[in-house]
């Protein structure tokens, strides 16, 4: 049995989410009926996220166990002419079978894109959240420093949520500039339910005056979802990347370099 791990990207806006749902599509579904036509077998497909409705990937992964002999990019090829237009796969490599998409990642990488301009996007209304009203970025940075390190993070769980532990270690958090377009950059080892789209919209706050930087880590402090601001629309988060310690794999013939 070969245990096959896969890099995907996405845009989200047409499906429930990551994971397979009763009431309709999701990207766990489409792949999964991709793969089932592409190896002859119903096969189950582990995420390393559960991304929600409308949040896009650009590094989703994934893996499955198979009897296929496919070699990896054969199989990338007879994925990616299966399966719909706005999800790819851009990597798919052979890893060791005790290799879980999920409890083998070191870290993820999100971002989270703001559009501050004072007219609505209209061909980017689907990849971020437009708040006119955030104007302060240098107390945007100020705040967001404060979120490095080992820490409790209950303050930025969802209220449904139920994890053993709300401790994360976030290892950077940063804010980029481009003209009206704000884009916030976080890795932690893990993340909590909700959590980067709550600390975005309390941050919102923070950079349009109602909130101070102060006021922001008294939030961490209180570990009280209802200290915190509002979740962020999911339309502006987009999965960067999840960190493995695997040795990279060089793109013709999937062979490994390193």
């Amino acid at each position: 049995m070969r245990n096959i791990k896969l890099t995907l990207e996405y845009e989200g806006t047409g499906y429930l989410g990551w994971q397979r749902q009763p009431q309709g599509m999701t990207v766990q579904q489409a792949l999964e009926e991709a793969l089932e036509k592409a190896v002859g077998t119903r096969t189950a497909v582990t995420g390393a996220s559960r991304t929600d409705a409308g949040v896009h990937a650009r590094g989703q992964s994934a893996n499955f166990r198979t009897e296929s002999a496919l070699a990896p990019e054969r199989l990338r090829g007879a994925l990616n002419a299966l399966l719909p237009r706005d999800i790819a796969v851009l990597e798919a490599r052979e890893v060791p079978p005790e290799f879980d998409a999920r409890f083998s990642a070191r870290s993820k990488r999100y971002t989270y894109t703001l559009w501050t301009g004072p007219v609505r996007p209209a061909l980017r209304r689907n990849f971020c959240w437009h708040v006119r009203w955030v104007r302060d970025v240098e107390a945007l940075r100020a705040a967001s420093r404060l979120l490095i390190g080992r820490k409790d993070f209950a303050a930025f769980e969802a209220a449904n949520a139920s994890s053993e532990t709300t401790v994360r270690r976030v290892k950077r958090a940063e804010w980029f500039e481009s003209g009206p377009e704000l884009t916030f950059e976080i890795e932690a080892d893990a993340f909590l339910y909700n959590m980067v789209r709550i600390i975005v919209g309390t941050l919102c706050e923070v950079g349009r005056g109602k909130l101070s930087v102060g006021d922001f880590a008294r939030i961490i402090e209180a570990r009280d979802r209802t200290e915190a601001g509002r979740t962020a629309p999911p339309q502006g988060l987009c999965l960067m990347e999840v960190v493995y310690d695997l040795p990279p794999v060089a793109e013709a013939g999937g062979a490994e370099v390193g």
